[in-house]
């Protein structure tokens, strides 16, 4: 990168058994928000959660900001931001390629830069953000299932997860790590003052996705919306991803969507009449 020296980011062990999925209040507000990217050859939209998204077949994953990049070239490059976060490992590595870019990067928040969203944001040169849009910050999170042993071991790995993504705060921002470690104790939303204040965003600007949202209204699909918003309910009321994923797989009639990396029996199993119904008193909530 042109004007920043910043580490690379560390890559921790993945635990067995684990499950990322955004934090679900992020998730909720994110869902009701969409944003239109800018057309432009040197713009890079990230609006979609980080990693595999197994419900829209879509998700921003390693691979297609490496496309990305490979398309642009050795060209300055900005990254718009709308996103509530997911794979930690996935905002790592695009963090990673966007410090080794070449020419300067500028980082765009559009809406929200959520939880990875947040890790690969600080890859920018320069970060702005545009008015009433959100950088979040937060301790590691997931669910793990296992043993006793398991979780364990989760536990000693969440703490290096944590201590990982406190260097890649530590290395942009003008806080100190202990304000960094309080703001990520406190799972932070910090508006554009506050952003600034700790040095995670450079600047504000108010014509940064004016009237983004009326355009991205207009031309979403509106299926895609409700997809959107049925499964932040149900992460909001608890279920994990895995639960959501059958369960609406289940309401849609295509088991098929189901997340091929589970295993068989736990993808095969479906979903009882029961969960159902606690889906629809979810929604009616």
């Amino acid at each position: 990168m042109t004007l920043r020296q910043l580490p690379k980011g560390v890559m921790p062990a993945r635990p067995k058994n684990l499950e990322w999925s955004a934090p679900a209040d992020v998730l909720a507000k994110w869902a009701d928000t969409p944003r239109a990217a800018t057309e432009g050859e040197d713009v890079i939209s990230i609006l979609d959660v980080i990693g595999e998204d197994w419900w829209t077949g879509g998700g921003f994953t390693a691979k297609r900001m490496s496309a990305a990049l490979r398309s642009i070239g050795d060209k300055p490059v900005r990254v718009q931001l709308n996103t509530p976060g997911g794979d930690l490992f996935e905002g790592i590595a695009i963090y990673n390629m966007l410090r080794d870019h070449k020419q300067k990067v500028t980082v765009e928040v559009l809406g929200w830069a959520a939880s990875a969203g947040s890790i690969i944001a600080m890859a920018g040169d320069e970060i702005v953000m545009g008015t009433g849009t959100f950088i979040m910050v937060h301790n590691a999170w997931g669910l793990v299932v296992g043993n006793r042993h398991d979780l364990a071991e989760a536990a000693t790995l969440f703490e290096s997860f944590d201590s990982a993504i406190v260097d890649i705060y530590d290395a942009r921002v003008s806080a100190d790590r202990k304000t960094i470690e309080s703001l990520m104790d406190a799972e932070t939303f910090m508006g554009p003052t506050e952003a600034i204040k700790h040095g995670f965003a450079d600047r504000t600007d108010a014509d940064l996705g004016k009237d983004a949202e009326a355009k991205a209204l207009a031309g979403i699909d509106p299926g895609l919306v409700a997809k959107r918003r049925t499964e932040a309910a149900l992460a909001r009321s608890g279920f994990t991803r895995n639960q959501r994923a059958d369960m609406l797989a289940e309401l849609t009639n295509s088991p098929g969507a189901r997340d091929a990396a589970r295993p068989t029996a736990t993808r095969d199993a479906g979903v009882d009449m029961a969960a159902i119904q606690q889906l629809i008193n979810t929604l009616k909530s």
